[in-house]
């Protein structure tokens, strides 16, 4: 297993390319599965999540093609095919590791009129159940059971009919499925109190150059009508915006000054405005977004919400950088119940964080120190790369499988603007 050494001190300077949206990504995978045509994602990602869905996407007979690519460039092309549905099982073996396979109940409902996935696993950072998912498939017309650790899904024989659903509380993943298994519904579907976030409007513009008809498209009420067939397409998968913001705290922490290429300013508004606040310049430009970090850091209040609030998949980089922030910062975590995680090993670098229930009181330090820390999932694993980069001396950050989930070439992309970081075997 490997594990990063970073030496800090270095202030990050230059321009750091941003991936493609893995959050984004997960969710577009799938729509391969409504349609017998091909479908090519552009500026995919190149994550272990990508590459485990794409295995998972194997196991109902899709086929993958990938147009040759020098492998220093970031991201991929790739065009799946689902001529045949030849299972519609999404078995525990493949899905155990990671939550975003859920995501393959919708469309597998829809194209074949049956599903059967094993209940998710992916990051332990709270209760994230599924009973909403299954609600607003049931409000389409699904029959659901579960049973032995499965989700077992039917529509009726003449498919999905169809119906309104308004979820009680914003769901970005359960807003997905519920889209994807209602454009080949045989009615108008309604879904009030949906997640707007980017990713949500991505996967809805990708489903509308496939043929769907959906109204409402970045708002919390989304209309969708049922078509017959949909259709192959190409399409670019939209930027990181979380990528783009924790790079934004890496250079921020460092007094450094990086353009954040292809970045979306106006998708990162929430995150943006707290680096302002936090006494950072940010400016968003045609072509990405430059940030540069030009006087002391000022203590803040922040607290997480859907979009377009502040991302819950920001905090823990966004704690990070307040470490060194001058006087006393609050965190409210409002999303998950369990997302303090890289607290300890924040205090073992020197952080002085306080916890109470889902509340962090952050009081900002002079100095950070090296140490060695474990990852305990996919951000919290960033925000101590965050940290070590402006602690004092050398930093050994170990379980960063967590990192190749969701960051594409990481340590490439630090060194490009100046971090001492290098990937090493871990003994």
């Amino acid at each position: 297993m490997d594990k990063l050494i970073i030496k800090g001190g270095n202030r990050l300077s230059g321009t750091l390319p941003i991936s493609g949206a893995k959050n984004s990504a997960l969710t577009l995978i799938p729509c391969a599965l409504l349609t017998e045509e091909p479908v090519t994602l552009r500026n995919l990602p190149r994550l272990a999540d990508i590459d485990g869905f794409q295995h998972l996407m194997t196991q109902f007979g899709v086929a993958h093609s990938i147009p040759g690519k020098r492998p220093e460039e970031f991201g991929r092309v790739v065009t799946q095919e689902a001529t045949r549905i030849t299972s519609n099982v999404a078995p525990y073996d493949l899905v155990r590791k990671m939550r975003a396979s859920i995501l393959v109940l919708g469309p597998l409902l829809a194209r074949t009129g049956e599903a059967t996935v094993s209940l998710p696993g992916g990051c332990a950072i709270g209760n994230r159940p599924i009973d909403l998912h299954l609600k607003a498939l049931e409000a389409l017309g699904a029959e659901i059971e579960l049973a032995e650790g499965y989700v077992k899904a039917r529509a009726p024989a003449a498919g999905l009919p169809g119906g309104e659903y308004d979820f009680p509380i914003v769901s970005v993943g359960a807003t997905e499925n519920a889209v994807m298994a209602a454009v080949l519904a045989k009615g108008t579907s309604r879904i009030g109190n949906a997640a707007r976030e980017p990713e949500i409007v991505d996967l809805c513009r990708l489903l509308v150059a496939m043929g769907a008809k959906i109204e409402g498209i970045g708002s919390s009420e989304l209309v969708i009508r049922g078509v017959k067939k949909l259709y192959g397409a190409t399409y670019k998968v939209m930027a990181d915006r979380i990528e783009a913001g924790s790079y934004a705290c890496a250079a921020a922490i460092t007094g450094g000054e990086v353009f954040l290429e292809g970045a979306n300013g106006e998708e990162m508004d929430a995150t943006t405005n707290a680096l302002r606040a936090i006494g950072v310049e940010v400016e968003a430009q045609e072509d990405g977004v430059h940030v540069r970090a030009n006087g002391p850091l000022k203590g803040v209040d922040l607290s997480t919400a859907p979009y377009p609030g502040l991302a819950t998949d920001m905090q823990a980089q966004l704690m990070s950088l307040l470490t060194k922030a001058g006087g006393t910062s609050v965190l409210t975590e409002t999303i998950f119940e369990n997302r303090y995680m890289h607290v300890p090993e924040l205090r073992r670098m020197g952080a002085d964080i306080e916890v109470s229930g889902r509340t962090a009181i952050v009081k900002g330090v002079d100095r950070l120190t090296g140490a060695e820390v474990m990852a305990t999932d996919l951000r919290a694993s960033m925000s101590l790369i965050i940290a070590a980069l402006a602690a004092a001396g050398e930093t050994q950050v170990r379980r960063i499988y967590h990192l190749d989930r969701g960051y594409e070439r990481l340590e490439e992309k630090l060194a490009l603007v100046g971090a001492d970081i290098e990937r090493v075997g871990d003994d």
